[in-house]
Order: C-alpha cells, then structure tokens, then sequence
C-alpha cells in the first residue's frame, strides 16, 4: 500500500487535512499514520525534466518532479519568456541530478540546498529553474495529502481571487470601448493602457532608422507625448466611468525617474488603485522621493529577483503592493515569505500573472491568493481552449474573480504528446528594442 492509500484509509483526506489533527479514541490520526508508514522508505526523487510548449506561441516551461511512487509527480512553473532554452539546461543537466535520491517531502531542505548549489545565485535563469522544482515539490505534498495546497498554507482567507483585466487601444474612444467590454464580463478593477508599453504609437519616427542606426523593427518612445497621453487617458475614463471603477496603469519604467514621479503626481486627481513600475529596480532609490511628493498607491517588483532589491521597499513602506513574478524570485517557498513580511508592513500582493507564466504558475499564483490575509489584487489571464487541452484543470476566471479548482496539489496537469505538437516559435526569445528619437535605448 502506497502512501496515499495510507492516508486515505486512516482520514487523511480533506476533511481531516482542512480541521487539522482529529482525535480518534485514544491515538490522533497522525499517530496512526505514524505507525501505519513505519518502516516505509522515504519518498524519493526519481527524475526532474522541463517540459517546453507553446500552445499560444507564448514559450512556456514546466518542470515534472517524479518520486519513486508510481504515478506521483508535481508540476511547477519555469517559464521564462525571453531565454527558455538556459532554463532547461540548468533543470536537465544541473538540477536533475541534484535533486535525484533526495526526500520530496522535505521541500525547505531542498530549496535551501538548491539555491546555494550554483554558489552564485539569484539571477533570472536559475531562480526559474528552482522554481519548477520548488512548485512541483508542493504541488506533490498536497496530492499526497489529498488537499488543495492553499490548504497547506492556512486554509482560504476568501471565496475567490479578485482580479484586474487589461484594457487598451491607441485612442480614446478604443480605450473607452475597451473599458466598456471589461466591465460588462464583470470586472472592477481595470488596467488602462493607451497603446503598447509608453504608447510608442504616440511618438514621431524619428531620424535614427534612416541613419541606419537602428533596426526597422525597432519601436520609438518620447517621454511627453507618453505622459501627456497618459494624464488625459485617465481623466476622460474616469469622467466617463465615474468613480466606482478601479484604475491601474504601467509605467513599466519608461520614463526617467523625475518624470515619473510628475506623472504620478498628476494623476493622483483621478484616484488609481495603484500606478505600477514607475522606476527600474537599479532606480529603487528614487521611492523614498516618490512617497514624500504623492499618495498613490505604488506596485513593485515585476523584475526583481534578489531579496534585496524588495525588503527595503517593504520594511520601509516605501511601496504598497508587491508585484514580483512567483517564477523569478524562486518559487511559492519564496513568494510565502515575501507575502509574511509584507503582511507587517501592510503591502499587499499583486503577483505578476501575465500570458507567458504558465497554468501551473497561475494556479500557484491564486492558491497563495486564497490563503493571505494580506491579498490585494491579481492580474488576470484567459486560457484559450488549445492551452485547457495542452494543461487540463487551469484556473477559471468568472465574473473579474479567478477561482482554482479543489483538486489536490494545484489541480493542473499536463499532457506531455499535445504539449510536444506546440514547439517553441522559431524567434529565439527577447525584448524586441524601444528607442528614444535619436536612437538612445529605453529600459522596459
């Protein structure tokens, strides 16, 4: 008999895992698991492979975990839109064989081993790989304890998620209309955007193509065609909104700091339940001055991936929403952490939750949601019918809530042969140039 079956035979299933430890006679069921298992090998890790796939053309990585009980595995998110291939290397070839004999039940153990194994840490590359591994770790614990994982983590602080949809066009009766459509499936927090990223639509082509310096397909930015847009985009959706709407915006770090922090200012009038990115995280500085010139709620954290660069934003209260991508920081062992001490100096989440994360990753990103009291808002996302093919069980989104089903481990699966029919796209992956007019590079 397996260990699930154990657990199952003794009332380890939901309903005992959710009151907790409940008294049977003399001995507690964790007693008479104890003795049941007794003698039993640990579980052990077999195998750990990432899984590419690209349903939507949106490079997705998965990483399986297998342990030495027949037909137990996890899934955790990998995914890392702009260099997949690196990841794959560093779970295949490096963490694989780390991670192979060792006791799956003992997640903190690995993760604290894993991440010191490359000795040098904290980039992008290898945090998304120890992120797939630290996922599908949780993602085994709760099907072996038969729960949800967000049981695992205190049981539900709410009935759903509360999410924000994307809203945009490149004028304002697109945007209006976009706003319109938004509403009416239900949502009330909403993300307006006048165009792409610093609406470079906004900006005359500029000389440094026909110089010859550039890439045609490179895109243009100038700060005040953005900023101006910007202001009078939100002054006109909330004027024809009203004041019960919810209002969100990206600056994605576009604009030099100082202009940012006019922007901001200059939309404090129309009440935005958070402005996000206004800096790039080498310019986290420059919130000690934000916060002494507006109000506004300020979001953060989309790119970070070292401790350092969000616990001073926290600890000092400097921002009011943390936005890191679960992926990037290391996994959900990592993001629980962040949520605790966010949760003293009271920051919410706002997990970044975009198209390229996975089902696996929206799913950890809404089981954490469901189990913090400090919750603010997530981002929302829609699964075409080919990616609910490729990723049985992903997250539903219903009415601007986003709910998961009650499945044990975080109820999404994957099915290996389609997932291989959906190659990566032939473009190898990166952040495609924006430039100033006279050629000069704009951070994302």
């Amino acid at each position: 008999m397996n260990r699930r079956s154990l657990m199952k035979s003794v009332g380890f299933g939901i309903a005992a895992g959710t009151l907790g430890i409940a008294s049977r006679g003399d001995e507690t069921l964790a007693n008479e698991y104890a003795k049941a298992t007794k003698g039993l090998p640990p579980l052990k890790i077999t195998n750990v492979k990432a899984i590419l796939t690209a349903p939507e053309g949106i490079r997705l990585c998965v990483v399986k975990v297998e342990t030495s009980e027949p037909g137990l595995y996890g899934l955790g998110c990998a995914t890392f839109n702009q260099r997949p291939l690196p990841v794959v290397v560093a779970v295949d070839e490096y963490l694989s064989p780390f991670a192979k004999g060792r006791d799956a039940d003992n997640i903190e153990d690995m993760w604290q081993n894993a991440y010191t194994s490359s000795y040098w840490r904290n980039g992008p590359v290898l945090n998304n790989a120890l992120s797939g591994l630290d996922q599908a770790l949780w993602d085994i614990k709760g099907k072996r304890a038969n729960m949800p994982v967000y049981q695992l983590l205190g049981g539900k602080c709410r009935f759903a998620v509360d999410c924000y949809t994307h809203c945009s066009g490149q004028d304002l009766s697109r945007i209006e209309a976009s706003v319109r459509r938004g509403l009416e499936r239900g949502f009330r927090y909403i993300r307006i955007q006048r165009g792409g990223y610093g609406s470079p639509h906004l900006s005359k082509e500029a000389g440094y193509k026909e110089a010859g310096f550039a890439l045609k397909s490179d895109s243009t930015m100038e700060v005040r065609p953005y900023v101006e847009g910007t202001v009078e985009m939100f002054g006109h959706v909330r004027s024809t909104f009203g004041p019960e709407v919810e209002l969100l915006h990206d600056i994605h770090e576009r604009i030099p700091p100082i202009e940012a922090i006019n922007l901001v200012k200059r939309l404090e009038p129309y009440r935005p339940f958070f402005i996000e990115d206004p800096f790039a995280p080498e310019d986290n500085g420059y919130f000690k001055l934000l916060r002494q010139q507006t109000s506004v709620p300020i979001a953060m954290g989309e790119l970070f991936n070292n401790p350092h660069e969000w616990t001073g934003l926290i600890c000092e209260r400097l921002i009011d929403f943390i936005r890191v991508h679960i992926s990037q920081v290391g996994g959900l062992s990592v993001a629980r952490k962040i949520a605790t001490l966010c949760e003293w100096f009271n920051v919410r989440s706002a997990w970044h939750g975009p198209g390229d994360v996975s089902p696996v990753g929206h799913a950890a990103n809404a089981h954490l949601d469901l189990a913090i009291p400090n919750f603010g808002i997530q981002e929302s996302v829609r699964f075409s019918d080919r990616t609910r093919e490729v990723f049985s069980g992903c997250p539903t989104v219903k009415n601007g809530y986003m709910y998961v089903n009650e499945a044990p481990g975080f109820g999404v699966d994957i099915d290996e042969k389609l997932a291989a029919k959906f190659p990566l796209p032939e473009h190898p992956g990166y952040w495609r140039p924006v430039r100033r007019s006279d050629g000069t590079a704009v951070r994302p």
